[in-house]
């Protein structure tokens, strides 16, 4: 797994932690817009972190992700932060 296959995956992961959505509901609400995927897809997708822009963009909007701040950390280690506001658990 390339660094940044690893960074794309943490940034999902620690967005639909934050907002406690496990992988099902997104597979829920992915559907709801019409995009079709499976747990196991989803799964597998984050797990490898080689998904694409378009999918993590939707995944991101459906979770109601609509900004994200990046802070360059050593080690090149981006951290991803929204703005403090309380979330809106679906």
């Amino acid at each position: 797994m390339s660094k940044w296959d690893d960074k794309a995956k943490r940034l999902l992961k620690s967005e639909l932690i934050k907002r406690g959505i496990s992988n099902s509901e997104l597979v829920f609400l992915l559907n709801e817009i019409g995009i079709e995927e499976t747990k196991a897809s989803i799964d597998s997708k984050i797990s490898r972190g080689s998904f694409s822009a378009t999918f993590l963009l939707q995944c991101l909007t459906v979770i109601g992700c609509y900004k994200i701040e990046f802070e360059n950390y050593e080690n090149q280690i981006f951290i991803a932060a929204e703005p403090n506001q309380p979330y809106n658990k679906l």
